[in-house]
């Protein structure tokens, strides 16, 4: 599943084609996605300029005049920016046509994905209850502490909670634990606050690295295999069970948490 790292380089990837285009119109192959794409879109868009398209957590805001379009990736979701003759085919689902020619093509095999629109997109029900951006001045330490009491579950599942902080998936979560030296499976209310300080700083720092290197990675979002460019992660303990800790050469480990599979060092995460 795309992680926020992913869909902020789509983001970044698909914003120089759209910003000050305008919508020419909306044609939908197939509207059932996760929630079904709304019927009265295309009277929404048409003749509506793009001012801008933000990031809220994993969620891509399409602002126009009169709303916003709402897209989430799902799971196996991709976006392209390919010329007006490209053929679509079997999994293209939607398509956003501008005036200049081009179109914004959404691929989404297995339709978990979302295309949806909102007048208040921040108050969408999707939206309203997240969490801080993990890379915004709100979150640090001192949230996560203050969010952190009377609380027993394992820190990995809170910090993957998108109503305490937005974006940090699976991967990310190992890897910023690993760094700030924190086994997952601690219970939340038992870390103190210097060590929420080290782990506010570890998420910041695996996110930002990870756009980074999508940034400089990024192949092509006017490709016409629909092929997003997503890079290859450079990972400490995700997916390496068994393997030496780059740090202190002890195997790996993998344990369940939350139904997902966690990984950390032995030695180095307490």
């Amino acid at each position: 599943m795309p992680e926020l790292p992913e869909v902020e380089t789509s983001r970044r990837g698909i914003e120089p084609h759209l910003r000050g285009q305008t919508v020419h119109k909306v044609v939908v192959r197939d509207a059932r996605l996760r929630w079904p794409i709304p019927a009265n879109l295309n009277r929404k868009l048409a003749g509506q300029r793009i001012d801008g398209i933000e990031r809220r957590g994993k969620y891509l805001l399409i602002h126009v005049a009169t709303g916003s379009l709402i897209l989430h990736l799902g799971m196996s979701g991709s976006l392209r920016v390919v010329n007006g003759q490209t053929p679509a085919e079997k999994h293209d689902h939607f398509d956003l046509l501008l005036t200049n020619g081009k179109i914004l093509r959404l691929r989404d095999p297995r339709r978990f994905g979302a295309v949806l629109f909102s007048t208040e997109p921040l108050q969408h029900k999707l939206l309203v209850d997240l969490g801080p951006e993990p890379l915004g001045r709100r979150f640090n330490g001192k949230y996560l502490f203050a969010q952190s009491r009377n609380r027993k579950l394992a820190v990995k599942n809170f910090i993957m909670d998108s109503k305490i902080v937005v974006g940090v998936g699976n991967i990310y979560a190992s890897e910023a634990l690993f760094i700030a030296g924190i086994h997952p499976g601690r219970p939340t209310g038992r870390i103190s606050a210097e060590r929420y300080e080290k782990l506010a700083s570890a998420i910041k720092q695996v996110l930002r690295a990870a756009i980074k290197q999508g940034g400089t990675t990024l192949r092509d979002f006017t490709a016409s295999d629909g092929k997003p460019g997503y890079f290859k992660q450079k990972l400490n303990v995700y997916g390496r069970n068994d393997e030496p800790c780059p740090w202190c050469g002890r195997p790996i480990k993998q344990i369940t948490l939350g139904q997902r599979a966690s990984y950390y060092c032995t030695q180095c995460q307490t």
